[in-house]
């Protein structure tokens, strides 16, 4: 028998207020020093931008005058900013058939596309834009960025499409590489996968070579663990093919369970080898809280 999978549940209530909050900490933890596209236009004393100095002018706003300036030269002075940078954030999710499994309340795919929703939504709201790559082979759809709700609602419906049949790599790599090629100014990439597929790290160390990474690992706690079930049969949703484990085997329960570890350790490896933001987020937890946490 195969394990049966919960039906599609979403990702769950994203309210507004955490939005904020997680825009601060990815900020803060991903991009340090926020790499920019290109300035809006104009100079105000709004921002957060250090432009110039200039004398006073009736109608500046008094709490931008410059109390060191003004002292030194004995004339009141007010301090210029440059608006916030518009940042292009590129979200590469991945969407082969094992990110449909889950044994819990969701499928890891339901994770994926919350994640995706709450970055698009703080890059958005920060008056960015966002494009949407989906690792589905070499003829998945990319969305250009784009900013404002309509942005967000084509996300959405890319997102809810579903994955790729059984037996179809969704090919991570390429998806990537597209994203390089696309991705001409220094701007912030999340990844969102499971990262069970082969040929992602080289393209991954390229992306963060000039951009900020952000790498969400998805797993569902079956993967860590096998319960003692007698004989079952699985499929492996990469290949299609069907095996029987006798999952009564402790032995056997106690090999998976290593090989899984040292899988996920060759992941986070090759993740922080290449300077990529790592955070791990699982079926049967609270994915945003999870986020919010580890973004701290």
């Amino acid at each position: 028998m195969r394990t049966p999978s919960p039906a599609r549940q979403g990702p769950g209530p994203i309210s507004e207020s955490t939005v904020r909050r997680l825009g601060l900490k990815l900020q803060r933890k991903v991009t340090g020093r926020l790499p920019g596209e290109q300035s809006t236009r104009g100079a105000s004393v709004e921002g957060t931008e250090l432009s110039q100095l200039r004398p006073y002018v009736v109608g500046d706003d008094v709490r931008h005058i410059d109390a060191a300036a003004t002292a030194r030269t004995g004339e009141p002075h007010v301090r210029l900013h440059v608006p916030e940078r518009a940042v292009t954030t590129w979200i590469v999710v991945d969407v082969s058939a094992s990110m449909a499994f889950g044994t819990t309340t969701r499928l890891k795919s339901d994770v994926a596309e919350g994640a995706a929703e709450a970055v698009a939504r703080v890059a958005i709201r920060n008056g960015g834009s966002v494009g949407l790559a989906l690792a589905a082979g070499p003829d998945a759809p990319v969305t250009p960025p784009r900013g404002g709700r309509t942005a967000l609602a084509d996300l959405r419906t890319q997102l809810r499409a579903g994955v790729v049949p059984d037996g179809v790599t969704g090919d991570l790599g390429h998806a990537l590489r597209r994203v390089g090629r696309l991705a001409r100014a220094a701007g912030i990439v999340v990844v969102i996968s499971d990262f069970r597929d082969a040929g992602w790290a080289t393209p991954l160390r390229n992306l963060a070579g000039r951009h900020s990474v952000l790498a969400l690992e998805v797993s569902d706690p079956m993967e860590e663990e096998l319960p003692d079930a007698g004989l079952v049969t699985f499929s492996d949703p990469e290949s299609g093919e069907l095996f029987d484990l006798d999952t009564s085997d402790r032995a056997l329960r106690r090999l998976i369970a290593e090989g899984e570890r040292e899988r996920r350790a060759a992941v986070a490896t090759t993740l922080r080898r290449a300077h990529a933001q790592h955070v791990a987020l699982r079926t049967s937890d609270d994915w945003l809280r999870e986020l919010g946490r580890h973004l701290r």
